[in-house]
């Protein structure tokens, strides 16, 4: 399931000219000249950053963001059951954030706590999907948004992360149906992003860099999984 400490960078970051400053001095100063090139640098500096963030938040502006409607899917098929909004981070990607990533996760439970984990603000992760045993897709978090799921920022803001209800031991959890729709779902994604159909960029949870996840585990068949992701991509081009 995802990583109760993700995203922490987001809350944690402290503002630009807070860091603390050691005790002291050196009892040189800067010159004249110093001080302009750096104010020069700082200014440009600045200037960047500044273009970098608005390039990001361009789409809150009232009119621009994309359209929400209550309730709807990004995937024909699967059926919408929110997950708290502290659990995510709205955003406008691939506006905002290129995603080039599908992450496959098992909840290491059933679907109905892993529903009850993503609604509870105090869990601080969810993932956008969940792929029951028997083959129902819900989605819990839109595409646009970012999701706490990875424990890595950079992963969570250029990925799309699916759950799979079971067990990493148990190889049972992972059912035909499982693997066929999951497969259908990926397929969808990496089409509409542009992803390439590969183990680079369809990757496990525990591939993540900095986790200390191993879903999906070793009963996950990645041959088959990916085989079916491939399959279902070429019918849908």
């Amino acid at each position: 399931m995802g990583e109760t400490q993700s995203d922490q960078d987001d809350r944690t970051a402290k503002p630009p000219g807070t860091e603390e400053k050691p005790p002291g001095g050196t009892g040189r100063h800067p010159g004249r000249r110093a001080l302009l090139i750096g104010g020069a640098v700082a200014a440009v500096g600045t200037a960047v950053l500044a273009r970098d963030e608005l390039s990001r938040l361009w789409w809150r502006v009232p009119g621009v963001e994309k359209p929400r409607t209550p309730g709807a899917v990004d995937f024909p098929g699967a059926t919408w059951v929110a997950a708290s909004s502290a659990n995510y981070r709205r955003a406008d990607r691939p506006d905002d954030y290129a995603i080039d990533r599908v992450v496959i996760h098992v909840t290491q439970g059933s679907y109905e706590s892993a529903v009850k984990a993503f609604q509870d603000p105090g869990h601080q992760a969810a993932a956008h999907y969940i792929v029951r045993q028997r083959g129902d897709i819900t989605q819990m978090i839109r595409e646009l948004d970012v999701a706490f799921h990875a424990g890595n920022r950079s992963y969570n803001e250029r990925s799309v992360g699916i759950e799979h209800e079971g067990f990493v031991e148990r190889k049972s959890s992972f059912t035909d149906v499982m693997y066929t729709n999951s497969a259908r779902l990926t397929a969808e994604i990496c089409r509409r992003y542009g992803i390439p159909v590969d183990r680079e960029h369809i990757i496990g949870h525990v591939e993540v860099p900095g986790t200390d996840h191993t879903d999906p585990g070793r009963y996950w068949d990645w041959d088959r999984y990916m085989t079916l992701v491939t399959r279902a991509h070429r019918t849908a081009s």
